[in-house]
This record gives C-alpha cells, sequence and structure tokens, in this order.
C-alpha cells in the first residue's frame, strides 16, 4: 500500500489515493472541486498507472464529495458511504456554507454500517462507525497496513466540530473514546483535514480528549508518510 495524498478546495481537505494491487487503486474523500483539480488527480493516477477500483467516503459534508460524481461519471467506480449521511447531502444542496458551492449530488452509493469489511483494490477496510461529526461518519481501517483513514472525526490534536447539520458532540466523544481509542496505538491515521498522526500519539496528547490522556510510550511517526502533491 501506498497512499497519496492531494489537497483540495479552499476548505483543504484530504484526499487520499492508496494503491493496491494489479495497478487499481482506491480513492478517499475525493474533495476536488473543480476542472483544474480533478485533472491534478486524473493526471497522477495516470503517471503512476493506477486505476481507481472504488471510492470510499467518510461522510457526506460537501467539501469532501466535490468529485464525486465526476469520478463515477469517469470512471464508473462504485461509492461507499453510510446511509444516515443521504440527509446531509442533500440538505447542503440546499444551504450552501463558507460562501461554496454545492456539491454535484448525482451519483449513487452503496450503503455501509459499522463493521463492514470492503474489498478494493486487493485491499481490506474494515468500516468503523463513528457518528458526531455527521450522523453516517465513518473511519476505514487497513488492519493489515496498521493505517486507518479518520474522515473529520479525528484529527492530530483534535476532533471534528459537531455544529454543522445533525452533529453530535456526545456521540462523537463515545465514537471517539469506545472505537478509535480502543485501537492499538501504532495504528497511524490519516484524517480529512491536517497531517497524519497515530492512536497513541492522539490518546496520550490530544487536548480535546484531555480528561481521557493516558501516559503511554508514543510510538514515532514516519516523517513522510506520503507523497504529497
Amino acid at each position: 500500500m501506498e497512499i497519496f495524498r492531494f489537497i483540495f478546495n479552499p476548505i483543504s481537505v484530504n484526499t487520499y489515493v492508496v494503491s493496491g494491487k494489479d495497478g487499481r487503486c482506491v480513492v478517499i474523500d475525493p474533495g476536488c472541486l473543480d476542472g483544474e483539480e480533478r485533472e491534478a488527480l486524473a493526471s497522477s493516477m495516470r503517471e503512476k498507472g493506477l486505476t481507481p477500483d472504488a471510492v470510499l467516503l467518510t461522510h457526506g459534508h460537501m467539501d469532501h464529495i466535490y468529485g464525486a460524481a465526476w469520478m463515477q461519471e469517469a470512471y464508473g467506480t462504485p461509492i461507499y458511504m453510510a446511509c444516515e449521511d443521504i440527509p446531509v447531502i442533500g440538505y447542503f444542496q440546499r444551504i450552501a456554507k463558507f460562501g461554496l458551492p454545492a456539491a454535484d449530488p448525482n451519483f449513487t452509493t452503496t450503503g455501509i454500517k459499522d463493521s463492514d469489511v470492503l474489498e478494493a483494490a486487493g485491499l481490506e477496510f474494515k468500516v468503523i462507525g463513528t457518528p458526531g461529526h455527521s450522523p453516517g461518519s465513518v473511519c476505514y481501517l487497513s488492519s493489515d497496513e496498521r493505517t486507518m483513514f479518520t474522515g473529520d472525526t479525528l484529527f492530530a490534536g483534535a476532533i471534528g466540530r459537531t455544529d454543522l447539520y445533525l452533529g453530535e458532540y456526545d456521540d462523537e466523544i463515545r465514537s471517539i473514546m469506545n472505537k478509535l481509542m480502543a485501537l492499538d496505538g501504532d495504528i497511524a491515521i490519516y484524517p480529512g483535514h491536517g497531517g497524519p498522526s497515530t492512536i497513541g500519539r492522539e490518546r496520550t496528547t490530544n487536548p480535546f480528549l484531555e480528561p481521557f490522556n493516558e501516559r503511554e510510550e508514543i510510538p514515532e511517526l514516519n516523517p513522510n508518510p506520503y507523497d504529497e502533491n
């Protein structure tokens, strides 16, 4: 597995291209807003000899799905998302936020739920349901690679905001503490914004989880975990 990160749109969403087997890849949260950003993603995949096998959405906020309809039309990829976030897409289609355009909602999704295991590009991802930032927020864990994509649930040194439509702080804290902090400390996390971290580092130093912080040895983090474009 190789991970390539792209930073798209004015909200600086991390879009990840995860290479698998036989020249196939998975794209997580295609936030590419316009033709220039989409061509940057497409040309990079061409140069690397990668063809997208699936799109995984961590949640339905517009900044994370700007390129979803385009990807499905261009590549015919299935798009996986929790059904609980379908109303979120509809809401932000009607009410634009942050002065940005609404995302194109004309794509179909395959529903996923907690504990599902997705197979794409020769890789396996376990779905971890983490409602809070949105009702259908999920994380994608590759146990074999000790890697998890956390969307806007957990960041390096922060957690996702819950003041947007259908967000719920208590649900988010339960999701993080009961499902994510219980994982092994050496699992690397790749969030929807900002840089990477590890479960161990967030468990011991994240100020938003301060009442729950525990002392433990923090594993070293690879300083160059992906190719940044």
